[in-house]
């Protein structure tokens, strides 16, 4: 089978984000005709029209067979699939974040959300045990993906490997660290890698093993443990360059 070269995005953030961005070729709009009186996709539609993307109105079940999904909003983009950056561009970002074992759609689009509010513009994603750029994740991330540079080329290993001997430092966040978030001080200018895990598996033990912090976010509550999108959302803020972590303060 050959590689898929289009794909349809859904929902109307994500639409609007992925139109803003340019970073794909939007050949078509599909709206669903009985969203024609919601104020916000009159908006989008308005908007795909200023960026010269034709737009079918079509019946519901339409939108739904188009993107597979019930939680469309009401509108599909047919684009070009998602532009991965090659990893040896990023080399050299004073933050890169790696999703390790992160196999839920849903954690893999909330993270990415949170990566792009917190500053955290490069993801490395490994080929196996990670889910690709799909629409669910775009979805999930209301189109943040549109604007970080995500690398998707080997394993994550690898990708540790090749960054610690470029000189970074690697904090995986894991329940069983001996270290707590909040005691960790990071110099905004220090290249560091965040790693983050999946709950049903965790950070890799090879990457335990080579890192140089293994980081707890401390827990007052009676439950296991903090959902991976929850706990990397925290620990993305609390290792944020101030600089950017606190411009919309």
């Amino acid at each position: 089978m050959g590689k898929r070269r289009t794909e349809y995005i859904y929902g109307i953030n994500p639409a609007f984000e992925v139109v803003r961005a340019g970073r794909r070729h939007v050949s078509a709009a599909y709206v669903s005709q009985s969203s024609d009186r919601n104020p916000r996709m009159k908006k989008l539609v308005d908007y795909l029209a200023r960026n010269n993307i034709p737009v079918e109105w079509v019946e519901k079940g339409r939108v739904i067979d188009l993107s597979e999904s019930k939680d469309n909003q009401g509108v599909v983009l047919k684009s070009s699939t998602y532009p991965y950056t090659p990893f040896e561009e990023v080399i050299g970002e004073k933050r890169i974040l790696l999703l390790d074992n992160v196999e839920d759609p849903h954690n893999a689009g909330a993270i990415l959300r949170s990566a792009d509010i917190f500053g955290f513009s490069t993801v490395l994603m490994p080929m196996k045990g990670v889910p690709e750029v799909y629409p669910s994740v775009v979805k999930v991330s209301a189109g943040a993906t549109e604007f970080l540079r995500i690398c998707r080329e080997t394993s994550s290993n690898t990708y540790v490997r090749k960054l610690i001997d470029a000189g970074y430092r690697v904090a995986a966040l894991d329940a069983a660290g001996t270290q707590r978030l909040d005691e960790l001080s990071i110099a905004d200018d220090e290249k560091l890698l965040l790693v983050i895990g999946g709950e049903a598996k965790a950070v890799g033990q090879y990457i335990l093993n080579e890192a140089d912090y293994i980081v707890a976010i401390p827990q007052q509550g009676r439950i296991n443990s903090l959902n991976a999108s929850v706990a990397a959302g925290i620990a993305m803020y609390a290792l944020a360059p101030k600089s950017r972590a606190d411009t919309r303060a």
